[in-house]
């Protein structure tokens, strides 16, 4: 699990590719409309699919003459349960702070 969630992280870092990603979360693209955006060569954009690809995060597809890109929520899932995790960890710290601030407010109220 913590070499997946490596990749993923990885693969996140670069804008790039997050702006990938967020080009597939509308819909499968082939790699000409997902170079499109970019200032990059073909070749460029290539390694970066490869990379998401690695991750998990994208797949291949197969249509005719092209193989479009389509993001892969499984990967996405990942993440979001990891972060879940944290989440609860940050929520119970601030309802604990909560609790210590009113009690703190209530002594100085007296």
């Amino acid at each position: 699990m913590d070499d997946k969630l490596d990749a993923i992280f990885s693969a996140l870092a670069d804008p790039t590719r997050r702006a990938i990603l967020g080009r597939l979360a509308n819909g499968k693209a082939t790699v000409a409309e997902l170079a499109d955006p970019f200032e990059l060569s073909q070749p460029a954009i290539s390694k970066h699919l490869k990379v998401l690809e690695q991750a998990g995060l994208i797949r291949s597809g197969r249509e005719a003459n092209s193989r479009p890109r389509v993001l892969e929520p499984a990967a996405l899932k990942t993440i979001a349960d990891w972060i879940a995790d944290y989440r609860r960890f940050w929520d119970q710290s601030f309802d604990r702070l909560d609790d210590y601030l009113s009690k703190v407010q209530g002594y100085e109220n007296d």
